[in-house]
């Protein structure tokens, strides 16, 4: 094993998972060839200061993969030189949401077996991000990170600079300060008005489209200038809500429900009058998912593609080309409109 090559005592990660990576290394830098003979347990514990246990959970798990064989007596061989090194990453989000956990199924599904993945979150602090970003800058091969914070003007860019630009992949949100960043991206001020346009006819049934934008919620105020420009543009009468309170909702009138907590309140209060979504009120609900298919026998949908997003930005780290892509956005027409 090569001298230069040191265990990193402060790490998170485990320590026979680093002794691993070293053997690996020097089985890719040609230092140990097929066949070969590694150092024995005894002294490859002696050469990093670790116990023997760590150190022989080290070869017993690289025996396991494949990588190495034991000869009874003799100790361990190179029984493989071309060995594909397990991906790390660390995926970064502000908060977990019913959208954030399809973006994770889909970009661990892709990635398969050639990767682990581990979750972080921040809840939209700069402080917990930088932490997240120090503890872990020497753990991960890529940061996956969704930027979402509660101050818009955070030094972002100070803190994901700190990163290898290679090692960096930015998802959902398309920031100015982080345009040299491969990313896969929502247009939401575009997307919004886009979709919208799409049920521009179902919305003109209603005398009033409402849109219910919580601003404690941290959601891209892109959104809110892209409806207040597409109802103008339409020549639509609308009116911004922070919070949904139960004389907010009125028959005859339209609504676009940015929180998934605000869709369920309101179908709540339309049932207890007895309204029918589509007939004597209209609701459009942010972020596609499988209830809102069925909830009400169906409720009309803007989106992205979730999926999508995780399975492009899984893609890009797999094939190692990285590139700025825009993800799709729809309408889904169901019978709440």
């Amino acid at each position: 094993m090569s001298y230069d090559l040191r265990i990193n005592h402060d790490s998170e990660v485990p320590k026979y998972k680093q002794v691993v990576e070293l053997i690996i290394s020097d089985i890719e830098a040609g230092i140990f060839k097929k066949g070969q003979r590694i150092p024995s347990i005894n002294e490859t514990s002696e050469e990093l200061l670790l116990s023997r246990d760590t150190v022989e959970k080290a070869y017993v798990y690289l025996k396991k993969k494949g990588v190495l064989l034991s000869v009874r007596g003799k100790g361990y061989y190179v029984n493989q030189i071309n060995v594909q090194k397990e991906i790390k990453v660390a995926l970064i989000f502000n908060k977990l949401s019913n959208y954030k956990r399809s973006i994770y199924y889909s970009f661990v599904e892709t990635l398969g077996s050639k990767a682990a993945v581990d979750v972080f979150i921040y809840n939209y602090s700069i402080d917990n991000f930088e932490k997240i970003i120090d503890n872990q800058i020497n753990s991960y091969d890529y940061f996956v990170i969704l930027p979402q914070f509660k101050n818009e003007d955070a030094n972002v860019i100070q803190v994901i600079k700190k990163l290898p630009t290679e090692k960096v992949l930015l998802i959902d949100r398309n920031l100015d300060s982080l345009n040299e960043y491969p990313v896969v991206y929502q247009e939401f001020e575009k997307d919004i008005q886009t979709a919208l346009g799409e049920g521009i006819l179902l919305l003109k049934k209603y005398s009033k489209v409402n849109l219910v934008f919580p601003t404690n919620e941290y959601y891209s105020k892109n959104i809110l200038r892209g409806f207040q420009i597409f109802c103008q543009v339409n020549g639509l009468e609308f009116s911004v809500i922070d919070q949904l309170e139960e004389e907010d909702v009125k028959k005859y009138e339209a609504y676009v429900l940015v929180s998934d907590d605000d869709l369920y309140r309101f179908v709540k209060i339309t049932k207890g009058r007895n309204w029918q979504l589509g007939l004597d009120i209209g609701v459009v609900a942010y972020n596609d998912n499988p209830v809102k298919e069925i909830l009400e026998d169906g409720i009309t949908t803007i989106s992205t593609n979730h999926d999508e997003i995780g399975r492009i930005a899984a893609q890009m780290i797999l094939s190692k080309e990285f590139k700025r892509i825009k993800s799709p956005f729809q309408f889904v027409q169901r019978k709440s409109l």
